[in-house]
């Protein structure tokens, strides 16, 4: 009871200071931010290696009161630079001990991303986690639905919405400069990182330095593998997506279906915002799988192209949204030019284009600012805390739930290898019954979020 009574009172005093503030010498937020900036969030950074490391730098201004990885290698050059953080390769137990925590960030695997963050979030705490939200549906909705009952300050880490172009864009599309959206093309040259295998056979030796058990987490158990067997077919692979053949990690563990989301949970959150924020889009009404180089067994395919069915809204028509990876991409007649870039994105309207081979912000002078313009997303994260203000950051949960779960239907689709309906009242898919235990993720005992 200490524990949250102190929380409280500590979050309630920042919060009145910035109201007292404004409400007294009428002074711009950003300036009422410089005053409180003075004042620390008490932060404990879980998983500190990779976009870990970035994220940790990224909020390196505010204090850092425990690290978290299970990896010993990233945990323990990161203690060398926050020599007073208290140092755990158990989220649960950093969760459990630290009584002064003011905020979480989280950059684990995705399938760890919902179970750390609601267990925080129901503590209390505000919310930094990577990209993607969550691996599953439901858990999107979870993480959306808690932050909002506990009004949190949240972002998920991409600054792709909070970008100039994006919210230039956006401000193009609302002002009805190319017409009613109808179609919407984004694609990219991921997966970087192997797809479109069998597990290997057969375990290694766990590393000292890694607590595999804890690696592994809510998801169903299994031996580790550290590399490749000699002579398989992975090692046709370009080195960039090869990794020194490793299976599982670090990083490469975004290509298995129990562990991350594939190319669609890696770039979609970056690239989805212009339409998704811009057209108003929400749940898709059905996922067509278009084409895919192989089913989904426990790795994502190498490649694969959807179709995501958007429905009419208010006076909005139907809009189709085409998703391409692993290098396949629009044809280059629709996109007027001879060669087509390995990513990119085109978004049609009855009046005309932008994107790849056609107009670009650059075209539309006349077309007035609408829309607030952010700073960089760990500011405006911080800011949302200090401030009392939810809706601060530039990609609060509030936003990124319904993204997250619109993009994962796709998943789901293409672990059938077919179209889904879905109907976002009931949230459920209708028409395969056995698609709906794809919606949320079963725990092992002991990692519920």
């Amino acid at each position: 009871m200490h524990k949250t009574i102190a929380r409280v009172s500590r979050r309630d005093y920042m919060k009145h200071t910035a109201a007292v503030v404004t409400a007294f010498t009428f002074v711009p937020s950003r300036l009422v931010f410089s005053y409180e900036a003075n004042e620390k969030v008490n932060i404990a950074v879980i998983a500190v290696g990779g976009r870990g490391g970035a994220n940790l730098n990224g909020v390196s201004g505010e204090n850092i009161v425990a690290l978290c990885d299970v990896d010993r290698r990233p945990l323990e050059s990161a203690a060398k630079r926050f020599p007073s953080a208290h140092t755990y390769t158990d989220y649960r137990r950093l969760l459990d001990e630290e009584k002064t925590l003011d905020a979480v960030v989280v950059s684990t695997p995705d399938h760890m991303h919902a179970p750390i963050c609601l267990r925080a979030m129901k503590q209390g705490l505000h919310c930094y986690c990577e990209k993607p939200l969550t691996r599953t549906v439901e858990e999107a909705h979870q993480m959306a639905k808690v932050a909002k009952e506990k009004n949190l300050s949240t972002h998920m880490g991409t600054p792709g919405r909070g970008s100039a172009d994006t919210v230039r864009i956006v401000e193009i599309i609302r002002s009805g400069a190319i017409g009613d959206v109808t179609e919407v093309h984004y694609w990219t040259d991921r997966p970087i990182w192997p797809q479109g295998f069998d597990r290997p056979e057969g375990q290694d030796q766990v590393p000292s330095y890694l607590d595999w058990e804890n690696w592994i987490g809510c998801a169903p158990l299994r031996p580790y593998k550290e590399k490749w067997p000699e002579n398989h077919a992975v090692y046709q692979l370009p080195p960039r997506q090869l990794h020194s053949g490793w299976v599982y990690h670090p990083f490469v563990w975004r290509g298995w279906w129990d562990f991350g989301t594939g190319a669609l949970g890696d770039i979609a959150p970056h690239m989805w915002h212009s339409a998704f924020w811009g057209v108003d889009l929400d749940a898709p009404e059905s996922v067509d799988v278009v084409d895919v180089s192989g089913p989904v067994t426990e790795m994502f395919p190498s490649w694969s192209i959807l179709r995501f069915n958007f429905p009419a809204k208010g006076n909005r028509p139907p809009v189709k949204l085409y998703w391409y990876d692993g290098g396949k991409t629009p044809p280059a007649d629709l996109l007027g030019v001879k060669e087509v870039p390995t990513g990119g994105s085109l978004i049609v309207g009855t009046k005309g284009a932008i994107g790849v081979g056609h107009k670009s912000a650059s075209d539309f002078p006349d077309v007035p600012q609408s829309l607030r313009r952010y700073g960089d997303m760990y500011s405006e994260w911080i800011g949302g805390i200090k401030n009392g203000n939810p809706d601060q950051p530039s990609c609060p949960f509030s936003y990124a739930g319904p993204l997250t779960e619109a993009y994962l239907l796709g998943n789901i689709a293409l672990k059938l290898g077919r179209t889904i309906q879905w109907d976002a009242k009931a949230r459920k898919i209708t028409n395969v019954a056995e698609a709906n235990q794809w919606l949320a993720p079963a725990y092992r005992a002991g990692w519920e979020g």
